[in-house]
């Protein structure tokens, strides 16, 4: 079960980076609040068996980001710029949360967030079948939920997208995060034109890199080469929605939720079908989207409700980042995905007139940890397994 408000005397221990981003505006937040700065606990101390923890203490998982060590024990290269690993990163992510829940517990610490829906979160095929559980809308996928098939390279994801008529769909690694390893396909339906949009470069001898410019190939053999040095890894592939324009350019929008209420927004454009704001998408201007909305005929309201509702199919992780796609026309909306550390907006505050009005992302966090803030009436918040029946970042 997610547990309550902090007491204000309690004390508060981080998982995460020491020297990075998400670590410094916590610590900025708590301090603003008045309250003791966290202890913080590195992802190699963990990863390596040697995180301890005291009894009363609170302990947040951030992300582990892209510290170099870091990411050399979870995926296995010291190269932080390659696209494969994100099996073994997922694996050994996992294991090691699992492990911090135990090592917590037994020292009569807890955990803030639910472990096991983090190991949900950070599968696209298992997080995309809860949201569809949950009644919320998602693009069709063949690959969603634990008995739909694997992918085990392009011949597959040929086979899958034409079974179910889909000309135009993204091909994601399962475990991926800021669009790493995506794959944005549009194909004629006859087999005779393929292209795939994607920051994924191929280097000679067929390894992957991500890089910061968005590229298209156009050879169907080179899309397939892709695709099959992916798919080890698992893969992800889903219908690509029509997006609605805000000046000519495709739009989508992350939605910050905590505590079940959605408190931060920001609109992302992009002349790309990626809108990712480290792969040059902009921020957009969201009373432009409020104003498109309900010249629409619908409500602005109704828009956050979708990302409530999909923050709600993991009721014990406190604060989601939620990617919203707007239909063409703005009348309609989907998920594209709910991301566990989706929380990294900087100098963004919250939406006016709403629960975090005046406060970042990290300030509303822990408001609503220590009970401070406005927060969402009480509910019962059920502690949730990923069992496989049911089923992540920057911006």
């Amino acid at each position: 079960m997610t547990p309550g408000p902090r007491p204000r005397g309690a004390a508060l221990a981080v998982v995460g980076d020491p020297a990075g981003r998400r670590v410094a505006f916590l610590q900025d937040a708590l301090r603003s609040a008045g309250l003791p700065g966290a202890r913080v606990v590195s992802w190699p101390e963990v990863l390596r068996g040697g995180a301890r923890f005291s009894a009363g203490e609170a302990v947040r998982v951030d992300s582990p980001g892209e510290e170099p060590e870091t990411d050399r024990l979870l995926r296995g290269t010291d190269d932080p710029t390659r696209v494969e690993g994100t099996g073994l990163w997922y694996a050994r992510f996992t294991a090691a949360v699992a492990g911090l829940a135990r090592e917590a517990a037994a020292a009569g610490a807890a955990l803030v967030d639910d472990p096991d829906e983090l190991a949900v979160l950070f599968d696209k095929r298992l997080s995309h079948a809860r949201l569809a559980a949950a009644g919320v809308p998602v693009p069709p996928s063949p690959t969603s939920g634990p008995s739909a098939p694997a992918v085990r390279g392009w011949e597959d994801v040929r086979a899958l997208t034409a079974r179910d008529g889909l000309r135009r769909f993204f091909v994601k690694l399962a475990h991926g995060s800021s669009a790493s390893g995506v794959l944005a396909v549009e194909t004629d339906g006859g087999g005779r034109r393929v292209q795939a949009t994607t920051s994924v470069e191929r280097a000679p001898g067929g390894r992957l890199h991500n890089s910061l410019r968005v590229r298209r190939y156009t050879d169907e053999r080179e899309v397939g080469a892709i695709v099959d040095a992916l798919a080890p890894d698992g893969l992800h592939v889903e219908r690509w929605l029509p997006k609605a324009t805000q000046r000519g350019r495709a739009a989508d929008l992350r939605v910050v939720v905590v505590d079940g209420r959605a408190t931060h927004a920001v609109v992302r454009t992009s002349r790309f079908p990626l809108t990712n704001l480290h792969l040059g998408g902009g921020r957009g201007d969201l009373d432009e989207v409020r104003a498109a909305i309900t010249a629409a005929g619908g409500r602005w309201a109704d828009a956050l409700g979708v990302c409530e509702r999909a923050a709600g199919a993991f009721p014990g992780t406190r604060c989601v980042g939620v990617d919203l796609l707007p239909a063409t026309g703005w009348r309609r909306f989907a998920v594209g995905e709910v991301n566990a550390f989706g929380d990294l907006l900087p100098g963004l505050t919250g939406l006016p007139g709403g629960h975090a009005e005046g406060l970042d992302t990290y300030a509303a966090q822990v408001a609503a940890l220590l009970g401070t803030g406005p927060r969402t009436a009480v509910r019962p918040h059920t502690r949730t397994r990923s069992t496989g029946t049911t089923g992540t970042s920057t911006a």
